[in-house]
């Protein structure tokens, strides 16, 4: 076991811990969902932790069959949120997501560059391709990952170049000379490729000298290609430490690839955490949070993933590799297709316990039920063993999941050695590049 450097850790302010049925417990806070101090008040409680970040993922569709249960991936936009944030914290990196399908790159380049202003140099962007919301704009499907992923190559290109083309050392402010910026300075981009052409200059001069970070959500092939080429950090599903070693080992050697380091990119997989003062506590936020899921949206998740169909077989018969048909053609999400698969080849599971795997319930992120202890443990395992730089917390069941992860996990880390007591700079780049 190899001695691991210290650990990057965000704290998703997506309010997981309202998932499932938690958002009905009398303390759960839902009523602020629509407003900015619950999302303050989380983010505060990060920042004392002295956590590298503050994440908002985001969806650009209404889930309606969802909605009468819970948000169905309804949301504020991040960016907003985070620059309401902005005001209410002093170090905590901000991290907000913007598609590269949907949105323009000039837009992006602006908005993200607008926060990185209000929270003086805290801003950082999750590049997404989007799995969902193309009708929304004017789209008959979703392009190919292929597609999708060359387009954000492109996208990532043209929004860096827009931060360069107009340099902080540009603006001068010489009340005395009268000179507000140097143009010589500020320059067009002039840039023309498959998907866009963009003239420039971006009309937001860049914030100080740290640049900001880029992180990449997506493991599959062609995200992998493109997550180890331009990010400094990527945000995946890894169900198990195998899976998490597997895919830090290969962006690192692609990252190389590339010409980068292997530490220019830091794997900080999702962990869902459901803690409680004893396992069995914890077993049992997790049951009743879970209690609505439906057998008929387990069996069509698996159905959609992985072709197989699961209605008339009883919940105890194992399912096992050889009743696996070929991969359907076209998935939601292929990487989330592909662990599903690994997982039933790997493990046999029976009906009634896949239709639980956060493979099929979640979104196949890491997960710990149990106790403070039992969240330290693993986390000490896995990044003991070299398969994670860091992580993000997504707290489920209970507000109360938020405090004991911040307020017991996270010291117990730093006591350990595995991570900060104090920030040792004021931007998210800082934060991100510390060992």
């Amino acid at each position: 076991m190899t001695v691991p450097r210290k650990l990057h850790i965000g704290m998703s302010l997506a309010p997981t811990w309202l998932s499932g049925d938690a958002w009905r417990r009398a303390d759960s806070g839902v009523e602020g969902l629509y407003g900015g101090d619950f999302y303050v008040d989380i983010a505060r409680r990060a920042e004392a932790a002295k956590l590298d970040f503050a994440f908002l993922p985001d969806s650009l569709f209404l889930n309606t069959g969802l909605i009468e249960t819970g948000m169905g991936l309804g949301s504020l936009d991040p960016t907003v949120l985070q620059a309401f944030v902005a005001r209410a914290t002093e170090k905590i990196g901000l991290l907000s997501t913007a598609s590269t399908t949907f949105y323009p790159p000039y837009i992006v380049a602006r908005q993200i560059q607008s926060l990185n202003w209000l929270s003086k140099g805290r801003a950082g962007w999750n590049i997404v391709t989007a799995l969902d919301g193309n009708a929304n704009f004017g789209l008959t499907d979703m392009p190919s990952p292929e597609e999708r992923y060359a387009r954000a190559a492109e996208f990532a290109e043209v929004v860096q170049l827009l931060w360069q083309s107009y340099p902080a050392d540009a603006l001068k402010l010489d009340r005395e000379s009268g000179q507000f910026a140097d143009p010589s300075r500020v320059k067009p981009i002039d840039f023309s490729g498959r998907f866009f052409d963009v003239k420039g200059p971006l009309n937001v001069p860049r914030y100080g000298k740290a640049p900001v970070p880029l992180v990449q959500a997506g493991a599959s092939n062609a995200g992998r290609a493109f997550a180890s080429s331009v990010a400094d950090a990527i945000f995946a599903s890894t169900p198990d430490k195998a899976a998490a070693a597997e895919l830090r080992a290969d962006l690192r050697a692609r990252a190389e690839g590339h010409g980068r380091r292997g530490d220019d990119i830091r794997l900080l997989p999702g962990l869902s955490l459901f803690l409680a003062p004893s396992r069995s506590e914890a077993r049992e936020m997790f049951a009743e949070t879970n209690a609505r899921l439906s057998r008929e949206r387990g069996i069509a998740t698996v159905r959609e993933m992985t072709g197989l169909d699961l209605s008339d077989w009883a919940a105890g018969r194992n399912v096992t590799a050889a009743d696996l048909p070929p991969p359907p053609e076209k998935v939601r999400s292929r990487t989330h297709a592909q662990l599903l698969r690994r997982m039933i080849e790997r493990d046999s599971p029976a009906v009634q316990d896949l239709l639980r795997r956060p493979e099929v319930v979640g979104s196949a992120h890491w997960q710990v039920v149990g106790t403070v202890d039992d969240a330290v443990e693993q986390i000490r395992d896995w990044a003991g063993s070299g398969a994670i730089d860091g992580f993000v917390a997504f707290p489920g069941g209970s507000t109360g999941v938020v405090e004991l992860f911040l307020e017991g996990v996270v010291p117990e880390l730093s006591r350990l050695g595995l991570f900060r007591t104090d920030y040792s700079g004021s931007t998210f780049f800082d934060h991100l590049k510390e060992d």
